[in-house]
């Protein structure tokens, strides 16, 4: 058999056993290993697994990872996010829907330091799903928002898939930071949009809670401060080039371990909790980063990158085509596949075809995480979905997909927004020298 066979057969038995619930990254270093040992020699294919598993777990760039988690680990478990949906509340909180609205505001602070979806619907879940609850909110809506507001976890900076997609391609992360701020802050505006039409044509959906007076608004404000003051610590570090990117995660984990301190509100459990999830999350991505990198140099001995980008490049078919043909497989996989793991066994095979054709590898970072957003909240993974779910045990499953369509439609249209028009992602990214 041709290598190029023997790697189609590899991606075809992977995704077979993806079914199987085994962990993904020790998926892909299996049969990676297998694979690069069918076609070069069993030695050779030792070698690799543990030259690959070393440079991972011992690579500067990747210790990024984990001081990021924490970060959103500190913050998740110091109540940063009661904080910001209180002040949230007191200044749209009587809006129609201004409740399901505050929320989307809080997950979208909240994203800033945290980057991980699951923590950000967890969170404002157990924040603003009683508030919603206590003021007649239907479950659809409620629901419905946090699941699709904490998606903007891996959209707004720091974000975990910014930085693997950064390490894979030899791409800025600064750069990639940057590019997912203005397509977050355009995602969270077409969210609040989405609110306000839904919630105007059917009242019952989102009451308008009671108005407060100016004095509350400038009270509430004292706790979104930190949380400006650590993202523009992180970024503008970053932005200014004073930073590495693993200087900044130091530099931001620290500094919101000190405001927790400060305020008195990390406890010693909770700070425990704090490293424990983080040294559990940073595992789990550094063996898939190592299963994916073993994969990956299987299918460049096997040329299928390469086959690909030739075969699609002789169809002459224009860029536009072939870009919308791998947002649908993105969208398609989304829907079936981990985002992170998504990335990670796509990426070796896209790449090399997208800049093929032209197009700008920070731009097509924005969006195949905006492709893959999408995915956390449509079935049958839906992980935001179930993290909700999980918050929410009154309500039935069907109730929060169905409360996520709406909201599912505006991530659609600003996805397609990025298409003709790039600068919205690459503005920011071009001021950087």
């Amino acid at each position: 058999m041709s290598p190029t066979t023997i790697g189609i057969i590899g991606i075809i038995v992977l995704f077979v056993l993806l079914f199987s619930r085994m962990p993904v990254g020790f998926l892909m270093a299996l049969v990676g290993f297998i694979g690069f040992g069918y076609i070069v020699s069993f030695d050779a294919s030792l070698n690799l697994l543990a030259k690959d598993i070393f440079s991972v777990f011992g690579s500067y760039s990747l210790t990024v990872i984990p001081l990021f988690v924490f970060m959103g680990q500190i913050a998740f478990h110091s109540g940063i996010s009661s904080r910001l949906f209180n002040a949230a509340y007191k200044f749209i909180g009587h809006l129609p829907g201004g409740l399901a609205i505050a929320t989307i505001g809080a997950c979208a602070g909240f994203s800033a330091i945290c980057g991980s979806t699951n923590a950000t619907a967890a969170t404002m879940g157990a924040v603003a799903l009683p508030e919603m609850k206590r003021y007649n909110y239907k479950p659809a809506l409620a629901t419905g928002v946090v699941a699709a507001g904490g998606s903007l976890g891996i959209l707004i900076p720091p974000s975990v898939i910014f930085i693997v997609y950064g390490i894979l391609t030899e791409q800025s992360i600064g750069k990639l930071f940057m590019a997912g701020l203005l397509p977050g802050i355009l995602l969270t505006i077409l969210f609040v949009a989405t609110i306000l039409i839904w919630a105007t044509l059917e009242p019952d959906l989102g009451p308008r809670g009671p108005k407060t007076v100016f004095k509350e608004k400038i009270v509430s404000l004292s706790g979104v401060f930190e949380t400006i003051i650590i993202f523009i610590l992180v970024m503008g570090g970053l932005f200014g080039g004073i930073f590495t990117p693993t200087e900044a995660g130091a530099i931001g984990a620290f500094t919101t371990l000190v405001v927790a301190v400060i305020r008195r509100n990390l406890s010693w459990d909770g700070f425990i909790k704090a490293l424990f999830e983080t040294t559990r999350i940073s595992c789990m991505i550094l063996v898939i980063v190592a299963g994916a990198t073993i994969f990956g140099h299987f299918l460049a001995i096997s040329r299928i990158p390469y086959d690909i980008a030739n075969w699609i490049s002789s169809f002459q078919l224009s860029p536009a085509i072939v870009m919308c043909f791998i947002i649908l497989v993105y969208f398609i996989g989304g829907c079936f596949i981990d985002a992170l793991a998504l990335i990670m066994l796509t990426i070796p095979i896209f790449y090399p075809v997208v800049i093929e054709f032209g197009y700008d590898p920070i731009w097509f970072g924005v969006i195949i995480v905006l492709i893959t957003q999408i995915g956390v909240i449509t079935p049958p993974v839906g992980v935001n979905v179930y993290v909700v779910s999980g918050v929410a045990r009154d309500v039935p499953l069907g109730v929060i997909f169905k409360g996520v369509i709406p909201l599912l439609i505006a991530m659609i249209i600003a996805t397609f927004l990025l298409i003709p028009f790039p600068q919205i992602a690459l503005f920011l990214p071009n001021l950087i020298k």
